[in-house]
C-alpha cells in the first residue's frame, strides 16, 4: 500500500469466488474481457466464462495443454480459442455455429472479426508461423489466405474495425482489410530482448490510434488518410507516430484511460541479502504522454501471488472500455483495478484525517456518493477535533453539521459536558429552529454560574428568556448572591432575569441600586411608571437630568403634585424638578412659584432674577421679603422697580452697590427726569460719582445742569478727561446733525431733479383720451377744425372751453381733479359752477 500523501488514482481488488478455485489447481494463461462477462484460459487447456465477480458461469475443455489466446467479437456471442497444441476453435456461445482446425505448430493468437455476428463479416485470423485469414464462403466453407509470413512467429494480433495490427519477431504491421494492403511497418527498438520472453503489447485506443509497447519503449501511432495527389502506387492510408517515449521498466500490457495511458510493468531488482537479480512486484502506472517523454501521474506496486516466479510474458493487462476496469492477469492471480470514485476519494481523505476536505467533497457530490453520508463524516470530524483538543472549532462545526437535528445536538452537548467543555459549545447552541430541551440550556448556565459570572451574564443577555426555566435560574443566582451579595454582575443579571419574568418592580429596584444606565429604558419599555411613584428620589439621585426629563415627558402618568410631594424632604431635588418644569412652561407649576423663590434663593441664586423676571404668578411682596432678608441687592432693586418704587431702588443701587454705572443704566431704563435729579443730588458731593455722571449722561441730560451744581474747589478725579469726553460727545452730536442735514438736502435735490425730468417728458394724446370734464374724446372727429386742449403734468386732459375761467390775477391754471384732492371733496365742482 502506498503510504504517501498523494492520493492514488486506482483502487484494487482480487477477482475471487470461482477464480480462486480455478487458480488453486490450475494457472491462468490468458483472459479476454467483455462488458458482460470474462473469459479465462488456463495452462491445462480449460476456458471458463465468468461474471464480473469471478463466479464461473460456463466451462469448456478445449485442449489438454495451455490456452494461448481467447478472442470475442463485440457482441460477445462468438469466441475464438487457440492452444499450444495447434488447435483453433471458433464457435457461437449461443448457437451451433462452430469451426475446428488443428495445425502442426503452436498457434499463439486468434482474433475474430469485431462484427463476426454479421453474415458478411465471418472472418478470423490465426497466428503461428504465418498470419492466416479465414473467410467463410460458398457452401459455408472456410477459405484460408496468407496475410503475412517469413518473419518469425506471430505473437500478438489486435483487430479493430477494418484494421488488423500484429507483431512478429521483427516489428509491428498494420493491414487495411478494405484494400487488403499493409500500410505500415514499425520495427522494434531493442532487438536484444527475446520476443518470446518480452512480447509486444498492442492496444487500439480508437479505430485509428494504435498503442505499441515493447520492451521499455512506447509508441502511439495514428492511422491517417493519404492525400489523393500523393497516392501513386502507395496505400491510401499511412501511419504517423505521434508520441514515443521509454519507460523505466519492461512493459507487460497497455490500456488507454481518457488521454492518458495505463502501463503494466515487469520489474526486476537486486536483492539486498543475496545481491542477485530477482523479480519484484509488478507496477501499474498511469502516465501522460508527451512528445518525447511522459509525465507520471500515479504509480502503484501490486502484490500478486507468486510474483517472485513470474516473467514478463506471464503478465497480461486487459480492460473494459465502458467501465474503466483494468484486469491484471498473472498465472496465480487476477487483480481488478478501478478508477477511484468520489466514495473512494472520501475514504482516502478520512484515512488521512482530512475531515474538512472529506466533508466538502461529500457536500459537492452528495447526489452521487453511495457509501458515505455527510452527517457521518461530519460527526467523525467533530470527534476528531475533540480528540485533538480543538474544542471551539469542534463546537463551531456543530452548527453546520448537526443542523436542526435536536437529538444529535443534545448528544453532542452531553459529550462536551463529559470532557468539561460546555463553555466551548455554549456560543453555538441553537436558539431558534431548533430549540433544545430547557435542561440543556440550564446545564450550560449552571456551568458558567459556577466559574464565570461574566460569561453567565453574557449568555443571559444573548439567549431568549424562553429557552430555559427562568425560576430555576433565578433561584440559582439568588443562592450565589447569598455568598456574594454585592456582586454587581450577578445583581445585573438577576435584574435581567426578573425582566424576562415580568417582575419589573424587583428588576427596577436592582437597577436603581446599581445605578444602571438601562433603568430609564426599562421604565419606558415596560411602562413602569406606576412602579416608580415611590422611587422618584432614587431615580433623581441616580441621574437627576434624565429622571426629570422622563417625569415631565410622562406628566399624565405621574402628576406634578405627586413628584413635588415625593421630593418634599429633598428640596435640592425638588428645585431641579421645578426649575426644569418652569423652563418648559411658565404657567404649569404656578402654584409652586412662591415656594420656588426660597428654592432659587437657597440652591440656585443665578437663576433667581431670571425667574422673577419671567414669572407672572410670583408674589412680589414675598419675593421682596426673602431677597431683603438675604440681602440680594440686584433682586431687591428689580422687585422695587417692578413694584413702582424706582427711587428706593435707585437709592439702594447708590448706597448698597455704590455702582454709578448701574445707577445710570437703571435711570436710562426708567427714563424718568426725577430719577435723574435724584441721581445728580446724591452724586453731587461724591467726586467719583460725578466723574461717572459726566462720562455717561451727556446724551440723556444736559451736562450743564450737573456742572453748575459742582461746588468750587471740589477735587474731581479725571475731570479734564470727563470734560473732554462731554465736548467730544457734543461735537459728535453736531457732526451727526450736519451729516443728517447734508443727506436730507442731497436727497431733496435728487428727488426734485427726478420730478423735473419726469414733468419734462412728452404726453401722448390720441383718440382714446377723453376730457376729464365733459368725458367726450379729447380730439375732434374733424381734424380740419381748430381746437384747444389743456394737458396738465398729472396727465389729466381738458378741452380749454371746459375749464372754468380763473378769477385770480394770475393766469396759471391748475388741474381741477388734483387740486380738488388737496382742497377737499367738492371744491372742483364748486369752481366749475362758478
Amino acid at each position: 500500500e502506498d503510504e504517501s500523501e498523494e492520493e492514488p488514482k486506482l483502487k484494487y481488488e482480487r477477482l475471487s469466488n470461482g477464480v480462486t478455485e480455478i487458480l488453486q489447481k490450475d494457472a491462468a494463461s490468458c483472459m479476454t474481457v467483455h462488458e458482460k462477462f470474462l473469459a479465462l484460459g488456463t495452462h491445462y487447456g480449460k476456458v471458463y466464462l465468468l461474471d464480473v465477480q469471478g463466479n464461473i458461469t460456463q466451462k469448456f475443455d478445449v485442449s489438454p495443454v495451455k490456452i494461448n489466446q481467447i478472442s470475442l467479437d463485440e457482441s460477445g456471442e462468438h469466441m475464438g480459442v487457440c492452444s499450444e497444441d495447434g488447435k483453433v476453435q471458433v464457435f457461437g456461445l449461443y448457437s451451433a455455429e462452430e469451426f475446428h482446425e488443428t495445425f502442426d505448430c503452436p498457434i499463439k493468437i486468434v482474433a475474430v472479426h469485431p462484427h463476426f455476428v454479421r453474415s458478411h463479416f465471418k472472418q478470423f485470423v490465426t497466428g503461428g508461423k504465418k498470419l492466416l485469414l479465414y473467410e467463410r464462403g460458398w457452401m459455408n466453407r472456410w477459405k484460408p489466405s496468407v496475410l503475412h509470413e517469413g518473419e518469425g512467429n506471430i505473437r500478438n494480433v489486435k483487430w479493430r474495425g477494418h484494421l488488423i495490427a500484429w507483431a512478429n519477431n521483427m516489428g509491428v504491421k498494420i493491414l487495411d482489410m478494405i484494400s487488403k494492403q499493409r500500410i505500415t511497418n514499425v520495427p522494434r527498438d531493442d532487438i536484444s530482448l527475446r520476443p518470446d520472453m518480452y512480447p509486444c503489447s498492442l492496444c487500439w485506443k480508437d479505430n485509428l490510434t494504435l498503442i505499441i509497447g515493447w520492451g521499455n519503449s512506447v509508441k502511439i501511432c495514428s492511422v491517417k488518410e493519404r492525400h489523393a495527389s500523393e497516392m501513386r502506387d502507395l496505400p491510401n492510408r499511412y501511419v504517423e507516430i505521434v508520441f514515443q517515449f521509454d519507460t523505466e521498466f519492461y512493459i507487460s500490457g497497455l490500456a488507454p484511460i481518457c488521454d492518458q495511458l495505463v502501463i503494466l510493468s515487469y520489474v526486476k531488482e537486486i536483492s539486498e541479502k543475496t545481491e542477485v537479480e530477482c523479480c519484484a512486484r509488478p507496477r501499474l502506472d498511469i502516465v501522460q504522454p508527451l512528445s518525447e517523454s511522459c509525465e507520471e501521474i500515479s504509480s502503484d506496486a501490486l502484490t500478486v501471488r507468486g510474483f517472485q516466479e513470474n516473467e514478463c510474458r506471464d503478465y497480461h493487462l486487459e480492460y473494459s472500455e465502458g467501465e474503466s476496469l483494468f484486469y491484471i492477469i498473472s498465472p496465480r492471480d487476477v487483480v481488478v483495478a478501478k478508477e477511484r470514485d468520489q466514495d473512494d476519494h472520501i475514504d482516502w481523505l478520512l484515512e488521512k484525517k482530512k475531515y474538512e476536505e472529506a466533508l466538502m467533497a461529500a457536500e459537492i457530490s452528495q447526489k452521487t456518493i453511495k457509501k458515505h453520508k455527510i452527517l457521518d463524516i461530519g460527526l467523525a470530524y467533530i470527534n476528531h477535533l475533540v480528540e485533538k483538543g480543538e474544542y471551539d472549532l469542534a463546537a463551531r462545526k456543530c452548527q453546520k453539521i448537526l443542523g436542526k437535528n435536536t437529538e444529535l445536538w443534545e448528544f453532542e452537548v452531553y459529550k462536551f459536558k463529559e470532557i468539561g467543555q460546555l463553555k466551548a459549545i455554549s456560543r453555538y447552541l441553537p436558539r431558534r429552529d431548533p430549540v433544545l430541551k430547557p435542561l440543556i440550556y440550564e446545564m450550560v448556565l449552571h456551568e458558567f454560574l459556577e466559574s464565570d459570572y461574566e460569561g453567565f451574564a453574557t449568555l443571559i443577555k444573548e439567549w431568549p428568556g424562553d429557552l430555559y426555566n427562568n425560576t430555576i435560574i433565578v433561584q440559582a443566582v439568588v443562592d450565589h448572591l447569598k455568598r456574594d451579595p454585592q456582586n454587581r454582575t450577578l445583581l445585573r443579571t438577576l435584574a435581567e432575569l426578573y425582566t424576562y419574568d415580568q417582575r419589573y418592580g424587583r428588576a427596577l429596584e436592582i437597577y436603581l441600586t446599581l445605578r444602571h444606565k438601562d433603568v430609564f429604558q426599562l421604565i419606558h419599555k415596560h411602562n413602569l411608571f406606576s412602579s416608580i411613584r415611590d422611587k422618584i428620589v432614587l431615580l433623581m439621585d441616580f441621574d437627576s437630568e434624565k429622571a426629570v426629563d422622563m417625569l415631565l415627558d410622562n406628566e399624565d402618568k405621574i402628576s406634578i403634585d405627586r413628584v413635588v410631594e415625593e421630593l418634599e424632604n429633598r428640596p435640592e431635588l425638588q428645585h431641579v424638578y421645578l426649575h426644569k418644569l418652569f423652563k418648559r412652561d411658565h404657567h404649569k407649576g404656578q402654584r409652586y412659584h412662591e415656594k420656588q423663590i426660597s428654592l432659587y434663593a437657597e440652591y440656585d441664586r443665578p437663576n433667581l432674577l431670571p425667574f422673577l423676571r419671567d414669572s407672572t404668578h410670583c408674589p412680589l411682596e414675598k419675593a421682596l421679603e426673602i431677597c431683603q432678608q438675604r440681602n440680594f441687592v440686584e433682586e431687591t432693586v428689580y422687585l422695587l422697580s417692578r413694584m413702582g418704587n424706582s427711587r428706593s431702588a435707585l437709592k439702594m443701587i447708590m448706597e448698597e452697590l455704590q455702582d454709578v454705572d448701574k445707577a445710570i443704566e437703571f435711570a436710562k431704563e426708567q427714563d424718568d427726569a426725577e430719577l435723574w435729579e435724584d441721581l445728580i443730588l446724591y452724586s453731587i458731593d461724591k467726586p467719583p460719582f460725578i466723574t461717572g455722571l459726566l462720562n455717561n449722561i451727556g446724551t440723556h441730560v444736559d451736562p450743564i445742569l450737573l456742572i453748575h451744581r459742582i461746588k468750587e474747589g471740589m477735587e474731581i478725579p479725571n475731570l479734564r478727561d470727563s470734560l473732554v469726553k462731554i465736548l467730544q460727545d457734543y461735537n459728535l452730536q453736531i457732526l451727526l446733525r450736519e451729516g443728517c442735514k447734508k443727506i436730507l438736502v442731497a436727497d431733496s435735490l435728487s428727488l426734485l431733479k427726478k420730478m423735473h425730468r419726469t414733468q419734462m417728458k412728452g404726453v401722448l394724446v390720441d383718440e382714446e383720451n377723453i376730457c376729464e370734464s365733459c368725458l367726450s374724446p379729447i380730439l375732434p372727429s374733424d381734424a380740419s377744425k381748430s381746437f384747444n386742449v389743456v394737458v396738465f403734468h398729472c396727465r389729466h386732459m381738458f378741452h380749454k372751453e371746459c375749464l372754468p375761467v380763473s378769477n385770480t390775477v394770475s393766469s396759471v391754471q391748475f388741474c381741477n381733479i388734483c387740486s380738488a384732492k388737496h382742497r377737499g371733496p367738492g371744491s372742483a365742482i364748486l369752481e366749475m359752477k362758478k
